[in-house]
Order: structure tokens, then sequence, then C-alpha cells
């Protein structure tokens, strides 16, 4: 028996329970965003502890006044 064909199957059981004035997630759906929340908790936690180790230092300005290299790499071999 395939999947649809259990699925067709069903459709009439769950028409019949559905009460079309009160529709709620329920227990699924709380499950669904609460593993949701914890992944991005985690996920945020991981990259906070990530950008801890980057250590980065800007290299200074080549043409900024007050320099001694040479502002183009052309003016370095003359």
């Amino acid at each position: 028996m395939s999947a649809h064909l259990a699925l067709t199957q069903l459709v009439p059981f769950a028409a019949e329970e559905l009460d079309k004035n009160k529709v709620t997630p329920g227990v699924l759906g709380f499950v669904v965003f609460a593993v949701l929340a914890v992944a991005v908790w985690l996920l945020m936690k991981s990259m906070n502890r990530h950008m801890g180790k980057v250590s980065f230092e800007e290299a200074p300005d080549p043409t900024a006044p007050g320099t001694d290299t040479p502002a183009t790499p052309a003016a370095a071999g003359k």
C-alpha cells in the first residue's frame, strides 16, 4: 500500500473530527516551535564563540598622511 493511498483513506476520518470553529496547532506545533527556538539559540551561542576566536587587526591606510609606505606599488619600484 503506497503512502498516497493511505492518506486518501485517512482524510475522511480527519474531516469528520475537525471542528472548523476551533483549529489550534496543538502539541505538535508547540514541539516544532520549541525545537526551532532551541536550535536558533544554540546557533547563536556557537556563532558568538566562533566570533570571539577571530583576531582581526586592520591594516593602516596607505593613503593616510604620515605613513612611510608609498601610495602605489609603481612608486615603490622607482
